[in-house]
């Protein structure tokens, strides 16, 4: 069997596009085993994950949750709001603890960049990057990435525009190194003072206009304006962001071709996208979310496979 070049999940950045295909690859047959009556494989019984959310979080951790059930791996479920952490016990202190419980795998969401590799490199089990503050999110990625070549046959070639709050995104970050390696060109659009000064090195092109981003693209991702990650106001206001920003069905019945609507939720409706836009067939938010368990078996399943055979 064909085997993953890394032993976690820290961030697109360190997965080949081997790696990546070989995640969807495997995610295709997920799919399929999702899509039956009985919805579980014994492939991972004997394997323990740790989900561990030091940030809230409902969608990432529940994808993660039903894609390890799916795979009937053991589960331990850790929430820091609830927990020890906040007396002020260390990351390494609260790992090491569920360490000494023999767990195989920890799927961790934290609100500092760096530490599911500062975790993967003193811990000994696999690491799953679920989100590190405003640097990675590899798996939305993944099922950014796998929902494109879904619904278009393939990734390479085509143009895809990130929208919205692309200095606070980890979706943004990860989705641009994923769809380059995959061979797609990318595009970010929002206010100049959500786009990051340094983003010209990683090759992607800028726009300040929507209207002329969206005439570009071919899949248009839709990021929400991450206000709790805001400590200063970097537009009027939300309604002065909307009018700019935010996609519209009249916006997107005058473009001169049918384009594909992302978005990796949350949604606020009505500030970057309009529900009849989130409801239209041109969207395939609900796809996304099908589609992120099926990348997560395939990520979890492949990790483990190098664990076992360890």
């Amino acid at each position: 069997m064909d085997s993953l070049s890394v032993d976690h999940l820290t961030g697109i950045k360190h997965l080949t596009e081997n790696d990546i295909q070989l995640i969807f690859k495997t995610a295709d047959s997920f799919k399929e085993v999702i899509n039956r009556s009985i919805k579980k494989v014994p492939s991972l019984r004997d394997i323990t994950i740790a989900n561990l959310f030091f940030e809230n979080s409902t969608r990432t951790r529940l994808s993660f949750e039903l894609a390890e059930k799916r795979l009937s791996a053991d589960v331990v479920n850790f929430s820091a709001a609830s927990s020890s952490v906040k007396k002020g016990e260390t990351l390494i202190d609260t790992v090491n603890n569920i360490l000494s419980m023999k767990v195989d795998m920890v799927v961790m969401r934290h609100p500092n960049p760096g530490a599911a590799k500062f975790l993967s490199e003193r811990v000994d089990a696999s690491v799953i990057n679920a989100g590190d503050g405003t640097h990675e999110h590899p798996t939305q990625a993944l099922l950014d990435a796998f929902s494109i070549r879904e619904k278009l046959g393939e990734v390479n070639g085509k143009k895809v525009v990130i929208v919205g709050d692309i200095l606070h995104s980890r979706v943004a970050l990860s989705n641009i190194y994923c769809l380059q390696k995959l061979g797609a060109e990318v595009m970010v659009c929002g206010p100049t003072t959500l786009i990051p000064k340094y983003i010209h090195e990683l090759g992607v092109k800028v726009e300040y206009n929507l209207k002329k981003a969206l005439e570009w693209c071919d899949v248009a991702n839709m990021l929400r304006i991450q206000l709790e990650r805001q400590d200063i106001k970097y537009f009027p206001s939300l309604r002065e962001y909307s009018m700019q920003y935010g996609l519209t069905k009249k916006i997107l019945d005058q473009l001169p071709k049918k384009i594909v609507v992302m978005h990796p939720g949350p949604i606020n409706r009505g500030v970057e996208i309009t529900s009849d836009v989130a409801d239209s067939d041109q969207a395939i938010i609900l796809d996304q979310v099908e589609n992120g368990v099926a990348v997560r078996m395939a990520v979890i399943y492949l990790l483990a496979s190098k664990i076992k055979r360890q």
